[in-house]
């Protein structure tokens, strides 16, 4: 398959997500925010209650692409080394030898990380911010293009631990989920009662419509999408609202006005378009920033969101034009 060219880069998107949409019911934002992240070469953190298609979404793209996959179930005993590897005692050569974890490979599945106490979270902050994975001093690349999906529950669930600010950090984009609608359940179910099986995607005819290299191409594509002046001062003058907010205790640190730029990028190039407009930056605002503000606690306790604070800082901030 040949490496993906400029002009079809929306080409590709869209094969993409008709795949996904062969298992995955309306969840239009889902897919959407999923490609753009993975078009940006960024990390995902995926917050919804159990049951709703997080770690399906994961599979499926995965062989959509036709990339490695490999999952780990997060648990309170779960220990670093079994997220990164170590290494072992051979008898019989009198030398330690390398066992890889499960981290090495291109698309890692954190499944309920928030399950897990914060050393064994940690294990992944390395991998995430610079593709590498050191072990007993050794530093190893991992496979490109590599790209860890994290799924958590909310944290008012029991047995969960908050993650690291570093860590969270370190995720491209937050996405919340939420519950289908009641005819989005109504399919669920009508597909399940034919015969579909989320365990078993061989038999869901999701075809492999591009390999690596061709998304490796696309991130290339993405970075040369063109921004004026002025809307990177729109993206800088919103991060730094979310510092001078009078509802926000810790606003986004530079790290969230890269992340906005580069999904701002990617989302206009995933509508066929090779300049962002202020609509990008807009829809993007929310699933990059959510999670890099901290609310006062008077107002968290009132049951203020994030996502309400962004929207207000949104209104507010002048949209060039």
């Amino acid at each position: 398959m040949e490496s993906v060219e400029k002009d079809s880069v929306k080409e590709l998107v869209e094969k993409i997500n008709a795949e996904l949409k062969k298992v995955i019911v309306e969840q239009d934002e889902l897919i959407e925010h999923c490609i753009i992240s993975l078009i940006s070469g960024g990390h995902v953190l995926l917050e919804g209650v159990p049951g709703l298609a997080k770690t399906l979404m994961v599979r499926a793209l995965a062989k959509t692409l036709s990339l490695d996959f490999k999952r780990i179930q997060f648990t309170p005993d779960l220990m670093p080394a079994d997220v990164t590897g170590t290494k072992v005692f051979n008898m019989q050569t009198r030398e330690f030898e390398l066992k890889k974890g499960p981290i090495f490979t291109n698309f890692l599945l954190a499944d309920e990380i928030n399950r897990t106490p914060p050393k064994t979270q940690a294990g992944l902050l390395e991998s995430m911010a610079e593709g590498t994975v050191s072990i007993d001093g050794d530093m190893l690349q991992l496979p490109t293009p590599y790209m860890v999906f994290a799924t958590q529950n909310p944290l008012e669930y029991e047995g969960t631990y908050p993650l690291p600010e570093a860590l969270v950090d370190r995720f491209l984009m937050k996405i919340m989920i939420d519950y289908p609608s009641l005819a989005a359940e109504k399919e669920v179910l009508k597909r399940h009662n034919e015969g579909f099986s989320s365990m078993d995607l061989d038999s869901s005819n999701i075809n492999v419509v591009c390999t690596a290299e061709d998304i490796l191409s696309c991130r290339q594509q993405v970075q040369k999408v063109k921004i004026d002046d002025e809307l990177m001062q729109y993206i800088v003058n919103i991060v730094a609202e979310t510092r001078n907010s009078p509802v926000i205790d810790i606003g986004s640190s530079p790290r969230g006005s890269i992340a906005l730029l580069q999904c701002s990028k990617a989302s206009a190039a995933y509508n066929g378009r090779e300049y962002v407009i202020p609509e990008d930056i807009k829809s993007m605002a929310i699933p990059t920033l959510r999670h890099r503000i901290v609310l006062k606690p008077e107002l968290e306790l009132e049951g203020v969101k994030p996502e309400q604070a962004i929207n207000e800082i949104l209104s507010k901030v002048k949209v060039p034009r």
